[in-house]
């Protein structure tokens, strides 16, 4: 079984940064793409970043463009997300999820089989 175990989630005030981590364990499991979404209360889960395993290719919903980044360490098979300029609208769960196989558009949840719990990140104006 694969696990996706998130981490750095927090209180922060508009114009803060925070780390997002989310670290991989179980099976052996070949990744070809991880992304992280988003859920608010009352509102549907949303695209926010995915990066390609191994060709590093990355993608923004329109949102965060400029502000997050995705960066992923082989090494400790790790995937961040990087949060700059954090605005009370980035108040969120955040979860991260992983796919296995070859997939062009890497938006879609129902791209991915594998989710982490979630953490919440809580932006304060």
């Amino acid at each position: 079984q694969v696990q996706l175990v998130e981490s750095g989630g927090g209180l922060v005030q508009a114009g803060g940064s925070l780390r997002l981590s989310c670290a991989t364990s179980g099976r052996t499991f070949t990744r070809y793409a991880m992304g992280w979404f988003r859920q608010a209360p009352g509102k549907r889960r949303e695209f926010v970043a995915a990066i390609r395993w191994t060709a590093g290719s990355t993608y923004y919903a329109d949102s965060v463009k400029g502000r997050f980044t995705i960066s992923r360490d082989n090494a400790k098979n790790t995937v961040y997300l990087q949060m700059n300029s954090l605005r009370p609208e980035d108040t969120a769960v955040y979860y991260c999820a992983a796919r296995g196989a070859y997939l062009a558009d890497l938006r879609a949840e129902v791209a991915y089989g594998y989710w982490g719990q979630g953490t919440q990140v809580t932006v304060s104006s």
